[in-house]
């Protein structure tokens, strides 16, 4: 060290500080303000892109709340389209069996009608076969007893006898 001393010299010390000041200066205008400006650009730019990036996760968080409001809306909205589906089910389920059953009313109203009408005409056919019987039969005992003379008179007698005169 003490040889640096010996050989010191304040001219070549104060050369070699007018020399570092002036690349100082120099450094400072030509150099120093277009790193800062970049440096403040690039810090700007940043920035810049940390509110885009704010502004992106905000728009992210208004789409999110969006599709959930329109999927409880979705929802509910299916919920009510099932709602009046089973409803329009059991409706038309309600309105077949009334339907089916006014059928079945009408069927059995008809097949009773039928039934009634076929009796009718099975008690008119037997009466028909009955009195056809009856006089048949009432021809042949008449016969039976018109064959004979005594028995007509006195069947003669016995009429006469049951009819009352006014």
């Amino acid at each position: 060290m003490e040889k640096l001393i010996e050989q010191f010299s304040f001219g070549l010390f104060f050369w070699q500080l007018l020399l570092f000041v002036g690349l100082l200066l120099l450094l400072r205008k030509y150099a120093w303000k277009p790193i800062l400006g970049a440096v403040e650009k690039r810090e700007e730019g940043i920035k810049d892109a940390l509110e885009a990036a704010e502004a992106a996760k905000k728009e992210m968080q208004n789409v999110t709340a969006d599709s959930e409001k329109l999927l409880k809306e979705a929802k509910a909205e299916r919920d009510v389209l099932l709602k009046e589906a089973r409803e329009i089910k059991e409706s038309i389920i309600a309105e077949a069996k009334e339907q089916a059953q006014i059928e079945g009313d009408k069927v059995i109203k008809q097949a009773q009608a039928t039934i009634e009408a076929e009796k009718k005409a099975a008690v008119a056919d037997i009466k028909a076969q009955v009195a056809n019987l009856s006089v048949e039969i009432a021809e042949k005992v008449i016969k039976e007893e018109l064959s004979n003379k005594d028995k007509q008179l006195k069947l003669v007698d016995d009429m006469l006898g049951d009819i009352k005169l006014n």
